[in-house]
């Protein structure tokens, strides 16, 4: 049995709402509890999402890239989970900051998912917080010297 295979595309919000929207309804709002209304915001508009993509079409993950550098709304459907869909998607999001010249990258990571995060080269950048009801732990990983 050979390997999934799924690929992953940068796109704006206006592409990315349908597929985005549902992954992070399902993943962040019916299984962590998030609320609604806090789930999508304002910052969408301006931000750079990856979509990760099944052989067949289907959405599997997503991801955004802020302005400022802030990697966010990390979400994979469960079943694809432990299959790389996530690894793909912040590698994509990694290398856009760094062609557009970022000198790092920070994101919040579920404190249940930083170690994911160290595998790529993030590290911890300041104290433990609660958001949305979950710990959560600021991580950064630096793109440029200096």
């Amino acid at each position: 049995m050979t390997a999934p295979t799924f690929s992953v595309r940068l796109c704006d919000w206006d592409r990315a709402r349908a597929h985005a929207g549902h992954i992070r309804e399902l993943v962040f709002v019916r299984e962590q509890g998030v609320p609604a209304e806090i789930e999508m915001d304002a910052q969408d508009a301006q931000c750079e999402h990856a979509l990760a993509y099944g052989e067949d079409g289907t959405a599997l993950g997503t991801g955004r890239l802020l302005p400022d550098g802030h990697v966010g709304r990390m979400a994979v459907l469960k079943q694809w989970r432990g299959q790389g869909v996530g690894a793909l998607l912040l590698q994509v999001l990694v290398e856009r900051a760094r062609a557009r010249g970022d000198a790092a990258v920070r994101l919040n990571a579920q404190t249940t998912a930083a170690g994911f995060y160290r595998r790529y080269g993030f590290e911890v950048s300041g104290p433990g917080f609660i958001e949305a009801g979950i710990p959560h732990v600021p991580m950064q990983r630096q793109l440029k010297s200096g």
